[in-house]
């Protein structure tokens, strides 16, 4: 399993803008102080964040070989490729001096963010494939003792 987990401000601000466009639905939304206050106080759509970064950040100690944790901001989006590298070897099919050579970690980088662009469009037309991959993902993540839905067992 991979870990990608974020700044809590950042967090913060993407839940915060997600909450803004939905404001038009469901009726107007606290103060941006007030669900600052919230966030902070360990009110979310589902757990306190901090807890359910913490707890993968326990099963990751615990099974380092099953688990990569890497942060968003400081591992992902200031120099990707050295990450690329890494998850193709966690995942065990890690790249040769010549592929690394041959541009393939750039390659793959490429072609992972047109996939990811797909797949958003995929998932902004089709939310119940969305949801159900979110189950799979809860019940591979109980499966390696990490409930990201329940605090409880964190």
């Amino acid at each position: 399993m991979v870990y990608i987990w974020r700044d809590s401000k950042d967090t913060f601000i993407s839940l915060w803008h997600f909450f803004q466009k939905q404001r038009s639905e469901h009726g107007p939304l606290n103060s941006l102080e007030e669900c600052f206050d919230m966030f902070c106080q360990g009110l979310s759509p589902h757990n306190p964040y901090l807890d359910h970064v913490l707890g993968y950040w326990k099963a990751h100690r615990k099974n380092p070989n099953q688990i990569l944790f890497l942060n968003y901001e400081t591992n992902l989006s200031a120099d990707p490729l050295p990450y690329v590298k890494r998850l193709a070897e966690f995942m065990g099919y890690g790249f040769t001096a010549e592929e690394e050579k041959n541009g393939g970690v750039e390659k793959v980088f490429l072609v992972s963010i047109v996939i990811w662009y797909e797949m958003i469009f995929f998932l902004s037309i089709e939310m119940l494939v969305f949801s159900n991959a979110l189950e799979t993902l809860r019940k591979i993540a109980i499966e390696i003792g990490v409930d990201p839905i329940f605090k409880e067992n964190f």
